[in-house]
């Protein structure tokens, strides 16, 4: 029976609650004991008759006392459930639990167990069997039937999975499971994506022995996914995809990460409405771009919102090839000389090692160049030409020089831009009329167009074009005459280019020009990679161990036990739970196993039409509360209340001496202490006022936090310190008490010998009361440590800064601050416990500012300087509570930036020694201490 959000599980048992008039009637009828006084004697002579009085009736605030507890000893046997949710169907012969653990449902991943969860206590109420599959698991795993015990222990130790579903395979060993279980309900949890096979895997799951179906799904498919990612001439290019028909547009942000996992670039793709497509550029520098390691979505906790990134996403292989070579004692005639000059800054060089066209051009193709630079090769060996051709078409980009040898060999329609001349042309020689020609404007239609002509630049020798219809188009760079320089086109989905002099200072000075340079740059940016470098050359056939995988919130983590090595093939691999998303390799070369490619979309899942009774569940936590603990525990308290009355109106508190009437008030009262607290009707917090708190807090040794007023700022401070307090507790014999959040305008604050402020732009700016306290603290002995959580912003120092800087600039301008320095290296807090060279956060890279030890001297042999007392204040960006925050399961609750497991592992032990430092102060600069310090250092 439910009365809005107020049900009961036994509601006949509110009946009783017609019986309060009769318990009021002999309430009345049965008074309590008179009150018996004992008088001297000569009272009782002076009064040798006396009358015996009785009380008529019970007083009515003890019979309505009495109600009151009977009342709620009723509706506590009733089973009262606040917010009750709505029982599942789980009846039948059995419930089947088919999961969807993929990728997919990564960010909602609580939700579904929860709802899975309520599935599995419903189905053990009714003592029915639980089969229980995940279809992101390997095949062979357990799937029942188990009792109710069993399949949620199943359920917790289950996780997502960065892989797609495979549905037929698990669906069809759930069917098999329920031949033996005909009648049973069948829940399908899903990740609302759908997979190819879905209609055979229901049709497998359905038709037989099913009694009802549960559907459980999101309210809508939100995810989004990164398909696509191209390093192109102006820009990173990002493709991100949704789900299609979403009439509302959306914006979503992309940063790009280096091998540090350091922030350096960011795009916004917007959505139109209802457009499931949506592209980008980062429009950064070609060296920047050549440092992207991954690209990640922001807020899109999935493994499909991350793309990691090989060496065909950044800087180009380009290979050099020519059929002569100068004499060692003359490089600058080499034809090669000046490419390798101009190239070597952004782009990686790659030489065959035969001199014979026949093997060098197969041994630079092996490389998968993005681009292949030709000096003076004339005729190319027609059992090597067509792969060169067939690379070409592919996408590779050929770049040749004229000489001598091309001039001779004639035209190649598959390999040159245009039709040449035979023989080559002479400028400004004894027997030409004609003088050297100068470059004149780069054509609008070419890659140079951005570029000055070089004034300093004469031509003197060059292989003509025939005249075409197509000349002007393909012509990327002339000379004053109008005779081209450099021409180029597509083929197919490479390009041609011709630089019609030879690439040493022969027929030209341009190869000893700036601008030589930047016109190779700029083709080499037109070029692509055509595939992953790996560092031997016997990796490109052999399988490559695991070496960074995505895991299924998007992180990157190192391979679990179940992750095999990759053998690279020609098509797309599959993403399996053996080859996971990720890098494989190693440091010396990496190749990149995306989850999703640029043929991806995502379909929303479509649930089947079947002629069974079906059940729509929408996934969320249980947010009822039973009732039936709190209202014992006030009817108990009410009986002890009860129990005070009557003895009080008997007269046993009266007779008794004070402190036996004392003593028996407290043990009732412990006692119903006990039982409040075994039925949950209280909680203790951080504001018992008076001496309780005062006792409370220094009883034990407790760290205190700011309390700022911001929900967010505030929950992540008690996280981080409760982190720190567990962490304190394993490493070190100091066992502090929970932590304590602080009002600094009101609470006590000598009480705690380290105060966490953390700074927010957007909270409150304590008044000038509360700064003096603050104020008095740190001159009293204690210390505050500030952390603005902007380490990727600006410093405390002058000039532009954060919001939270600014805002602490405020703080400390109305404290007595000392003069500040970052933490030296030989000061004792890099060495209070563990020996550290930096303090990082949930950041990297801030220091840690302290009172500078202007006094302090560092004597020979001593392992920290000497000097006394404790800095009364800290300062640092990097966001230690972020760091050190911890859930009720003792998982973290932020990523670290970088995502280093090893950062959050010093971010503790920097806590710890805060702490040590600041109980046990400059200890460690006694001179008594250095032997042992400097034998466990190794010296």
């Amino acid at each position: 029976m439910s009365w809005l959000p107020l049900s009961f599980g036994a509601p006949m048992v509110l009946w009783g609650l017609l019986a309060l008039p009769v318990i009021w009637w002999l309430l009345r009828l049965t008074p309590p004991k008179p009150q018996t006084e004992v008088f001297p004697p000569l009272k009782i002579l002076a009064r040798v008759l006396r009358r015996e009085e009785t009380p008529q009736q019970s007083p009515w605030w003890l019979t309505l006392l009495r109600l009151l507890m009977a009342a709620l000893v009723v509706m506590a046997l009733a089973e009262p459930v606040f917010n009750p949710r709505e029982r599942l169907p789980a009846e039948g012969s059995a419930l089947a639990l088919v999961i969807d653990n993929s990728w997919a449902s990564a960010a909602d991943w609580g939700k579904r167990v929860a709802t899975a969860e309520r599935l599995i206590a419903d189905a053990g109420s009714n003592g029915v069997p639980i089969v229980i599959a995940f279809t992101a698991e390997k095949p062979n795993a357990e799937i029942g039937p188990f009792d109710a015990s069993a399949a949620l222990d199943h359920l917790r130790a289950a996780k997502p999975r960065p892989v797609p579903t495979d549905r037929p395979a698990v669906y069809a060993r759930v069917a098999a499971a329920l031949e033996r279980l005909p009648g049973a309900s069948i829940a399908v949890l899903s990740d609302g994506l759908a997979a190819k096979g879905d209609d055979a895997a229901f049709k497998t799951l359905l038709e037989k022995n099913a009694k009802r179906l549960v559907w459980a799904t999101s309210d809508r498919l939100s995810l989004t996914g990164l398909i696509g990612t191209d390093n192109q001439v102006d820009g990173f290019a990002l493709t991100a995809i949704r789900a299609p028909g979403d009439p509302a547009p959306a914006q979503v942000t992309a940063g790009a990460f280096d091998d540090k996992g350091r922030r350096i670039a960011d795009a916004t793709l917007t959505f139109a409405p209802g457009e499931a497509t949506a592209t980008a550029t980062m429009a950064v520098p070609f060296e920047l771009r050549n440092d992207f390691a991954s690209i990640a979505l922001d807020g899109e906790h999935q493994a499909g919102a991350v793309r990691v990134l090989d060496e065909s996403s950044k800087r180009r292989r380009v290979g050099l090839l020519s059929q002569t070579e100068a004499d060692q004692a003359q490089p600058l005639l080499s034809p090669l000389y000046y490419i390798r000059r101009a190239l070597q800054p952004f782009a990686d060089l790659v030489e065959p090692s035969s001199a014979d066209l026949a093997d060098a051009i197969p041994q630079l193709l092996d490389q998968k160049p993005a681009m292949i630079i030709m000096a003076d090769v004339g005729t190319i060996p027609e059992q090597v030409k067509q792969r060169l051709v067939d690379w070409v078409d592919k996408g590779g980009t050929l770049v040749r020089f004229a000489g001598p040898r091309l001039a001779a060999a004639g035209n190649d329609d598959d390999l040159l831009p245009v039709r040449l001349r035979s023989g080559e042309r002479a400028l400004g020689g004894a027997l030409s009329w004609t003088t050297p020609q100068a470059v004149t404007e780069f054509p609008k239609n070419g890659p140079f167009a951005d570029l000055s002509p070089p004034s300093e630049v004469t031509v003197s020798r060059q292989v003509l074009a025939e005249p075409t219809p197509d000349i002007v188009e393909r012509t990327w760079a002339t000379l004053a005459d109008g005779t081209p320089l450099v021409t180029g086109m597509k083929k197919d989905k490479g390009t041609l280019v011709l630089f019609h002099v030879t690439p040493e200072a022969t027929w030209s000075n341009l190869p000893i020009s700036g601008t030589f340079v930047e016109m190779l740059r700029r083709v080499v940016q037109l070029s692509r990679n055509q595939g992953a470098a790996i560092a031997n050359a016997e990796a490109t056939a052999a399988s490559l161990a695991p070496y960074r995988m995505i895991g299924a919130d998007g992180m990157l983590t190192p391979p679990s036990p179940d992750s095999r090595p990759l053998v690279p093939g020609a098509g797309p691999l599959p993403v399996t739970l053996e080859n996971p998303p990720g890098l494989y390799g190693s440091e010396t070369g990496v190749f990149a196993h995306n989850l999703l490619d640029a043929s991806s979309t995502f379909a929303p899942l479509v649930r089947p039409q079947v002629s069974l009774p079906v059940s729509a569940i929408p996934y969320a936590f249980d947010e009822s509360e039973n009732l039936k603990g709190p209202l014992v525990a006030v009817a108990l308290l009410l009986m002890a209340l009860d129990t005070l009355a009557v003895f009080w109106m008997g007269g046993l508190l009266a007779r008794r001496p004070r402190r036996t009437a004392v003593a028996t008030t407290a043990a009732v009262l412990v006692v119903l202490g006990g039982l409040i607290g075994h039925a949950d009707l209280a909680r203790a917090d951080d504001s018992k006022p008076g001496d309780a708190q005062a006792i409370d807090d220094i009883s034990k040794t407790r760290i205190a936090y700011v309390i700022t007023g911001e929900p967010g700022v505030d929950s992540i401070s008690r996280a981080g310190l409760e982190g720190l307090t567990r962490f304190l507790i394993e490493k070190t014999a100091l066992e502090p008490g929970p932590p304590a959040g602080v009002d600094i305008a009101k609470d006590e604050l000598s009480f705690f010998p380290l105060i966490y402020w953390p700074i927010d732009a957007s909270a409150p700016m304590p008044s000038q009361a509360a700064i003096a306290r603050i104020d008095a603290y740190m001159q009293q002995g204690g210390t505050v440590l500030f952390d603005t959580r902007d380490q990727f912003s600006n410093g405390i120092g002058a000039g532009s800064a954060s919001p939270a800087t600014e805002r602490l600039r405020d703080i400390l301008a109305n404290l007595n601050v000392p003069p500040l320095e970052p933490v030296p290296s030989d000061h004792v807090l890099t060495k209070s416990f563990f020996i550290l060279p930096e303090f990082p956060g949930r950041f990297s890279g801030s220091p840690l500012w302290v009172e500078a030890s202007l006094d302090a001297s560092n004597t020979e042999n001593r392992p920290v300087r000497t000097g006394d007392g404790v800095s009364p204040i800290m300062i640092t960006a990097n966001d230690f509570a972020g760091a050190w925050a911890v859930d009720e399961n003792g998982d973290p609750m932020l990523p670290t930036v970088p995502p280093d497991p090893m950062q959050r592992v010093y971010a503790l032990r920097a806590g710890v020694n805060i702490m040590m430092y600041m109980l046990t102060g400059n200890y460690k600069s006694d001179q008594v201490h250095v032997p042992v310090l400097l034998e466990r250092l190794g010296q």
